[in-house]
């Protein structure tokens, strides 16, 4: 199987295409020829990449991740819209507030497990004869929370865990069939979720500031579209971005064994913690 993979002419499937990551990927991949379907809970959101991205080569689709019936047809609509299927690119995602296990709204949790971890299930296996058929590439977004201390972001951190499982085990599956799968890992990406997150919420700050640089350093949605078009371009069975993460991905044995004994004994989550089961 050639390493070296050329998006123009090509059908590709973005979730969360509305804004944010999903957004600049289908502006880059748009600018080098692919025929886009835009995918995305918001069809406001979609309206808007509309009128930046023109109508030529672009097809959007209003769903939930969420709803495997929903997404089905819309892998169904898009392979009869394009006659085909190439690259399918599982970005949808959200995150609730920081919050513990002890006080968290389990369904909060229900919700972040549904569109992070089972909608990519749900966007990626009505797609998977299609995108075999054309011998094309899958790329599930993760995050670097796959493997990050999970200090009041368990649902999202869990959910991206299992992402990444998701991810390692098309890479497998597809390899016999001539097709191929990646992994994209991200820091924190200058996008309105992270704004949310760690921005607009106290103890989101907080949070930020705890983990300190160079690991708490944003990248542009732009980046991280550059990252996942690049690594579909060469068939890249994971990326990161930014690369400051990529010694704690490879040695996240080692390190994080040693950040848990010392998160543990830091004051500094202690009230952390305090604070954020206080606010529930």
């Amino acid at each position: 199987m050639s390493t070296s993979y050329d998006v123009r002419d090509k059908a590709v499937l973005i979730t969360g295409a509305g804004q944010g990551i999903g957004l600049a990927l289908a502006r880059r991949l748009h600018e080098q020829g692919a025929c886009v379907a835009l995918v995305d809970i918001s069809e406001p959101g979609l309206k808007a990449a509309v009128a930046t991205l023109g109508d030529s080569r672009v097809f959007t689709l209003t769903a939930d991740v969420a709803d495997r019936a929903a997404m089905a047809e819309v892998v169904a609509r898009v392979v009869d819209h394009h006659g085909r299927l190439d690259v399918v690119v599982a970005n949808a995602g959200v995150t609730p507030p920081p919050a513990t296990i002890r006080t968290m709204d389990l369904a909060d949790y229900d919700r972040v497990v549904a569109i992070n971890q089972t909608g990519i299930l749900n966007t990626v296996q009505p797609a998977l004869d299609a995108v075999i058929a054309q011998r094309g590439h899958v790329v599930v977004v993760a995050s670097c929370a796959a493997f990050s201390p999970g200090i009041g972001g368990v649902a999202y951190m869990s959910s991206k865990a299992a992402a990444e499982q998701i991810g390692r085990a098309l890479k497998l599956e597809l390899t016999p069939h001539g097709a191929s799968a990646g992994v994209a890992y991200f820091g924190f990406v200058d996008t309105p979720l992270a704004t949310a997150t760690l921005d607009d919420d106290p103890l989101g700050r907080r949070l930020d500031e705890l983990l300190g640089w160079p690991l708490n350093h944003r990248i542009s949605a732009d980046d991280a579209a550059e990252s996942i078009a690049r690594g579909i371009a060469r068939r890249s069975g994971a990326t990161i971005a930014p690369a400051r993460w990529l010694p704690y991905s490879l040695l996240r044995g080692v390190l994080n064994a040693g950040a848990d004994r010392l998160l543990v004994r830091d004051k500094r989550v202690h009230l952390m913690i305090r604070d954020l089961e206080a606010r529930a």
